[in-house]
């Protein structure tokens, strides 16, 4: 998909603020207690998601998130299908108080592509 100037200046801004997770990394860690956010519209959740993830549009995250992950120290791996979505995502956190909101690199696709 093709992205605005604007849009991807942002998210490469949001990229530079916030920690990367490897997919190699994410089974390990839920494992330890970390989740998954897939802030994918519903639409896509219900097509494909990281089995164990949690699902909260990125539309309506901020207004949401405190009700689902009400504490600020969980460990949280935000994703969308590659990058941007979900490194936006993890800044907006991370500006909320979710000191370990992170971002899964290459988002589903990168995971999926473990096999």
């Amino acid at each position: 998909m093709a992205y605005t100037q604007k849009f991807q200046n942002m998210a490469n801004v949001a990229r530079a603020r916030v920690e990367e997770v490897s997919p190699e990394h994410v089974d390990s860690l839920m494992a330890k207690g970390a989740i998954a956010l897939d802030i994918r519209d519903k639409q896509e959740h219900d097509v494909d998601h990281i089995p164990g993830s949690l699902n909260i549009s990125r539309g309506k995250l901020e207004m949401l998130v405190e009700g689902e992950i009400p504490d600020l120290e969980t460990m949280v791996l935000c994703y969308c299908n590659a990058i941007n979505r979900g490194a936006l995502a993890a800044d907006s956190l991370r500006s909320m108080g979710y000191g370990n909101a992170k971002f899964i690199l290459g988002g589903l696709i990168a995971y999926r592509a473990l096999g």
